[in-house]
């Protein structure tokens, strides 16, 4: 089994990783939505 020691750093790498998610995704759609404006013009 993995020891303590790299269950905290899974951890800490999750916590960034979820917590560069809730900036990534609102922007990937928002990249998104002016694409598909830009189309349909």
């Amino acid at each position: 089994m993995a020891s303590p020691h790299d269950i905290t750093k899974a951890t800490n790498t999750y916590d960034r990783f979820i917590g560069s998610l809730k900036w990534i995704v609102p922007l990937l759609a928002i990249i998104a939505l002016v694409v598909v404006i830009l189309i349909s013009e």
